[in-house]
């Protein structure tokens, strides 16, 4: 099997919510909620390059699909991360994720291994980390 990740899906409280955060709020581009036709199929998608999407499903919808009962959250299972090519794009996006609604939880700053970055959980306590590593350079 090759390597490869194309589609992460976020289970999500309130799809309407989730959408505006993403979209309105970090300037996100997406066609909006697809799928309303299907009991159980609301999505948001946002295409994110070079085969990669993000979905966002509401958490019942996924517990449903998979056939698993729904979990509490947890935002240390795992963490989302941006990688960028500045200190000033950290900065911003973090500031443009808390005008939205997201909650700071580690500000950007100087990592122990030289790079720059922070944590914010967004509006169904996801985490992601927002990160300029000065060794990679991301192709816009």
């Amino acid at each position: 099997m090759k390597q490869s990740i194309n589609i992460l899906t976020l289970g999500v409280n309130n799809l309407e919510h989730s959408l505006s955060f993403f979209r309105d709020g970090l300037g996100w581009k997406t066609k909006g909620i697809i799928g309303k036709e299907f009991e159980n199929g609301e999505v948001v998608i946002f295409e994110l390059g070079r085969g990669m999407m993000l979905s966002l499903y509401e958490r019942k919808n996924l517990a449903w699909d998979s056939g698993l009962k729904q979990q509490p959250e947890s935002a240390t299972e795992f963490s989302v991360g941006h990688l960028v090519n500045t200190d000033e794009e950290v900065d911003m996006i973090m500031k443009q994720a808390e005008e939205a609604g997201a909650k700071i939880i580690k500000p950007a700053q100087k990592t122990f291994w030289g790079g720059y970055g922070g944590y914010f959980k967004d509006l169904d306590g996801h985490l992601w980390e927002i990160i300029h590593n000065p060794a990679i350079t991301i192709d816009e």
